[in-house]
């Protein structure tokens, strides 16, 4: 029992270093959503910052409520870019663990 207690510790202290490495790559993570054919770009880190908002000049003519569902839409476009990457970032760690299915890690 001792044992495999050791070996626990052991496997728990090398996925702590794991999944440090994983929040740093994560952190490094940008996706940029777009929308609007290009007219509206935002670009947001693995940690869901907006990094960059690129709006197209042509649109400051246009209707008020265009322009913000457009950046609306790129914003939500840029999200689910990166919560697939996190996912896949966080999946080579946690792939070998046999997790349930439907358990999420904590988000960071």
């Amino acid at each position: 029992m001792i044992k495999n207690l050791g070996q626990m510790m052991k496997k728990a202290k090398e996925m702590q270093g794991k999944m440090a490495e994983a929040q740093e790559r994560v952190a490094e993570i940008e996706a940029t959503g777009v929308s609007g054919g290009g007219m509206v770009e935002v670009t947001l880190s693995g940690k869901n910052e907006m990094r960059r908002l690129r709006v197209d000049p042509s649109l400051f003519s246009e209707d008020q409520a265009v322009v913000e569902d457009l950046i609306v839409a790129a914003h939500n476009d840029a999200r689910v870019k990166v919560e697939g990457m996190v996912q896949e970032e966080m999946g080579k760690v946690t792939g070998g663990l046999g997790l349930p299915p439907g358990f999420e890690m904590p988000s960071f």
